[in-house]
């Protein structure tokens, strides 16, 4: 397949922005982790950073554009007949309700569209075969992830990075380094794992925690926890009450967590407020 104009072939609906720098190209191959296992490859795209990849690992690539797998096919076809690339076409998310990406374990290798990077990322930490996630994605997602305890971008995203292993963001991508240049900086983002995450309740807590990130956590979690217990248990863990969400150890949102998750039913609210309601509700005309 011959490609007159890169920039007009790019796919807006899919997010892509083709990496053409070979300089970032190996610095991606050169952060990988040192051993011999299998790549799992999302969105290769024209395959630049396949071909890098094939010459170090075994590689299984999942590409949704239809166009872009015919390409593939026929480009990365001397390694389909060797076995050392398989590629598999279609919605990886999809792929992914069966829980694991591939039935050995893997590393995760991909230039993420931006608009899915932060939904791939949590599903990587869900899969026990995952080992590690290298992704390019936007700089303001990896500084999410990487963040360390008080820095004032450590989030929800931060706590979870941190409960299933370590997150370091490698390096900052230009926008010119890609075609079509996007208008953000992007950045590569490391995420060594030491276990797997799949509480989609300890993720909704999180939310509730950091929903505003400026105000006293014991205040965010009022909003859906009883503010005696929630003041009771800040007494028990000996924290202070003026605590932000940013300055609580991933230990001690696990911590609360344990203690508050029996009531998080998605339906509890204060009491002061749910007693307004129903004042309303029975208000006569």
């Amino acid at each position: 397949m011959i490609i007159d104009n890169l920039a007009e072939f790019a796919s807006k609906k899919f997010g892509q922005n083709f990496l053409k720098s070979d300089i970032y190209l190996h610095k991606i191959i050169q952060a990988m982790p040192n051993d011999d296992l299998k790549v799992a490859e999302i969105g290769p795209g024209l395959g630049d950073l396949t071909k890098e990849l094939v010459k170090v690992r075994n590689v299984t690539a999942f590409e949704v554009d239809k166009r872009l797998c015919e390409h593939l096919t026929s480009e990365f076809e001397t390694p389909i007949h060797e076995g050392r690339f398989e590629l598999k076409c279609g919605d990886v998310l999809e792929r992914w309700e069966s829980k694991s990406l591939l039935d050995e374990s893997y590393h995760l290798v991909a230039n993420l569209p931006y608009y899915i990077a932060t939904n791939i990322i949590l599903k990587a930490f869900k899969d026990e075969h995952c080992q590690s996630i290298l992704v390019m994605v936007q700089k303001e997602v990896a500084v999410k992830f990487s963040a360390s305890v008080k820095q004032k971008e450590f989030s929800s995203l931060s706590v979870l990075a941190q409960t299933v292993g370590k997150a370091t963001l490698c390096f900052e991508v230009e926008p010119e380094a890609f075609v079509p240049a996007p208008n953000v900086t992007s950045a590569v983002l490391l995420i060594e794992k030491d276990t797997s995450q799949d509480d989609e309740k300890f993720e909704k807590f999180l939310k509730i925690a950091f929903a505003q990130p400026r105000k006293k956590l014991s205040k965010n979690l009022s909003s859906t926890f009883s503010k005696d217990i929630v003041n009771a248990l800040f007494s028990k863990l000996e924290l202070d009450s003026n605590l932000r969400p940013h300055e609580a150890e991933t230990s001690t949102y696990h911590h609360i967590y344990n203690e508050l998750k029996d009531n998080l039913d998605g339906n509890e609210q204060p009491k002061r407020k749910q007693s307004k309601s129903r004042e309303r509700n029975t208000k006569k005309p």
